[in-house]
């Protein structure tokens, strides 16, 4: 309990407490969601799975959505209970559960899953006066590939890898946060920025807004390959003007986002939440732009991480599972 509080107040995370003196103190549990950085799609989610769960079981629940370091630190914090539910992508999700990349050795068996959200691009975004056109161009540039504890870091590492380059040498890596990245793109202090997320993002439209971007293909065969033999990635299209400037239908692969949280949550409370979502699913759908596609079956897939017995009771009643 000493490090879940100390964790919310280093990070922000406190949660408002500020109840009336003058009539008793609600009986409601708190559940505190962890997204991704301020300008990226897993704040939405936290944010609006936590205003529907506010909406709908106000008396029962006070959940609070925050900005995250992203999904191994989500996963990780989800692990030892420092956040009850966390966004991350179904990749890391996969690496998590079966003691890979990051979790090397070290399997999280109490990761569980309650569904999946949006499809999430993996894009490169780079100035467009950089001269960059394909990934082999990034070598000597100044390139964010994301912060530590970011999924998209290690999406970043897997595309240069691929292409035989190596973020220790080969490029200037930078590890700033996307809202961070965003900017210095703008101002001319890295060149690109590799950033999963799902379409359109507040953090590349705010950029192409602001100077000429363009985004780089990641459909080489070798990730096509790369793809093909890993189930939890697609190849996909990112549709021309989906962003200013970028005329062009962009080709690059994907992940999906997937909502997970710890074996120990309550069982009531997790049915509860994910009952909320699905009944509500249209209202989410409203939410976000990159929320439009959602729909039962696909927030089904996805997911490596066994389904928490709350989500399974509700889905077995609904006759999914």
């Amino acid at each position: 309990m000493f490090l879940r509080k100390t964790l919310v107040a280093i990070f922000g995370f406190g949660l408002i407490s500020s109840l009336a003196l003058v009539q008793p103190a609600r009986a409601s549990q708190d559940i505190l969601i962890g997204g991704g950085s301020v300008t990226g799609v897993y704040y939405q989610v936290a944010l609006h799975v936590c205003n529907l769960l506010n909406k709908y079981n106000s008396e029962s629940y006070n959940c609070v959505g925050r900005p995250a370091l992203g999904s191994v630190f989500n996963i990780r914090a989800v692990e030892r209970g420092l956040l009850d539910i966390g966004v991350a992508q179904s990749d890391r999700n996969f690496e998590a559960v079966n003691g890979l990349g990051e979790f090397s050795g070290k399997p999280q068996d109490n990761l569980r899953s309650l569904f999946s959200m949006h499809p999430e691009t993996i894009l490169l975004v780079a100035r467009k006066d950089s001269g960059i056109s394909n990934v082999s161009e990034l070598k000597g540039k100044f390139i964010n590939i994301g912060n530590p504890g970011s999924g998209q870091r290690g999406n970043a590492e897997d595309v240069l890898r691929l292409h035989g380059l190596n973020s220790d040498g080969d490029i200037k890596a930078e590890g700033l946060q996307q809202q961070e990245a965003s900017r210095a793109l703008v101002d001319k202090k890295i060149d690109a920025f590799f950033y999963t997320v799902g379409n359109p993002a507040a953090a590349i439209e705010e950029p192409a807004n602001s100077t000429e971007i363009s985004i780089i293909p990641l459909n080489s065969d070798v990730i096509q390959n790369f793809v093909n033999e890993r189930s939890y990635y697609v190849m996909t299209t990112i549709p021309a003007g989906t962003y200013t400037g970028v005329d062009n239908d962009v080709e690059t692969y994907a992940v999906t986002a997937t909502v997970v949280t710890n074996a120990g949550a309550s069982e009531d409370m997790i049915y509860d939440l994910v009952k909320t979502i699905f009944s509500n699913l249209e209202e989410l759908q409203k939410a976000h732009k990159a929320f439009r596609v959602l729909t039962p079956e696909s927030m089904l897939n996805g997911l490596t991480a066994p389904f928490h017995p709350g989500a399974l009771r509700y889905y077995k009643e609904q006759g999914w599972k």
